[in-house]
């Protein structure tokens, strides 16, 4: 007779990680519905089937899902939305991210699918003929979902901090360095009276931005540099200067191209890097590692251990550097702040 094992743990973290795909289903398909567009208020699953020509049953079984989901309220056979639900998942909202998830969805499990494959192979080799059609829709795709996260939070983390610089009251020029669409620089800038600015990124990027530039009514205080960071001039006579995650594209290059950062700011001029610090040999934050495992598989070195910028700007000839973690929506992301 084979004994019953005896157990010391249970799986339900195990579960719980399978459950996750349901979990992003469901979401996704109530952001390609519209769903959460009509619970801004109370609504039955009778009702809102009839309005949206859905199959009432499953209408009502959908629901429930994504109330267990946390993403719906559910009382007395009425739903609707969460508090996040109503800010970050209903189109009207200022703070919409819908796109933006549906795009990191897609975006962050590229290739996931043949995981074995890259496991026993390593990445795929690399095709070096690009079609210009598709690369240009991806980076406005990209910018678009960029600029959703920005309003999203990110804008307000960054204006929060600037603001508290003891430098604050005297700045007079920023670059905002592979700003994406722009809108932290646009927002630290809209924060101050006197300020203007530089949004920099690479030509398919800075088409998306001039147009939020545009929408912001921003034009006499913004101009955009396109380029690429590296090799091209990012301009000088800055009192600040942020980056949001941009020195991951120059990682074999940091030291030289935070030199560059150093010598385009004034004398007692402020860089501020806001990064991710991977810690725990490489496996914390949580989101940071998983949301680039695709591209980590796929051969893309991306991320850099805690501490490595600061020390990188020391050795640039910054007189001081301040390092503290911020909590952020994507998990704590590292913010270096350097002195020239």
């Amino acid at each position: 007779m084979i004994k019953l094992p005896k157990i010391d743990s249970n799986f339900e973290k195990l579960y719980r990680i399978i459950i996750g795909s349901v979990q992003s289903k469901l979401m996704l398909a109530g952001i390609e519905l519209k769903i959460f567009n009509h619970l801004s208020r109370p609504c039955t699953a009778r009702h809102l089937s009839e309005i949206m020509n859905t199959h009432p049953e499953n209408t009502q079984r959908f629901l429930d899902g994504l109330t267990a989901c946390d993403l719906l309220f559910k009382k007395n056979a009425q739903y609707w939305n969460t508090r996040e639900s109503q800010a970050f998942l209903v189109e009207e909202s200022p703070a919409y991210i819908g796109r933006t998830l549906v795009f990191s969805a897609t975006f962050n499990t590229v290739g996931l699918e043949n995981l074995p494959d890259l496991i026993r192979n390593g990445p795929p080799r690399v095709c070096h003929d690009k079609n210009p059609a598709l690369e240009e829709r991806f980076h406005a795709n990209g910018a678009a979902a960029m600029g959703a996260l920005q309003m999203a939070g990110f804008a307000q983390i960054a204006v929060d901090v600037i603001m508290q610089l003891p430098e604050f009251p005297f700045f007079k020029k920023m670059l905002d360095l592979g700003g994406g669409p722009g809108l932290i620089g646009m927002s630290i800038i809209d924060s101050h009276p006197d300020m203007t600015g530089v949004i920099f990124d690479i030509p398919p990027v800075i088409k998306e931005t001039q147009k939020f530039i545009e929408k912001h009514g921003m034009e006499d205080r913004i101009t955009s540099i396109s380029g690429d960071f590296r090799y091209d001039s990012i301009g000088d006579k800055y009192d600040l200067i942020w980056a949001s995650g941009t020195l991951d594209f120059a990682k074999e290059d940091t030291s030289l191209i935070i030199n560059k950062i150093h010598n385009a700011l004034n004398p007692k001029g402020v860089f501020v890097s806001f990064h991710d610090g991977l810690t725990g040999e490489r496996t914390r934050p949580e989101l940071m590692v998983l949301t680039r495992m695709s591209a980590s598989l796929a051969g893309q070195n991306f991320g850099f251990d805690k501490g490595v910028i600061a020390d990188s700007m020391l050795k640039a000839g910054f007189k001081s550097v301040r390092s503290f973690a911020l909590d952020t929506p994507l998990g704590p992301i590292d913010l270096d702040i350097g002195r020239k």
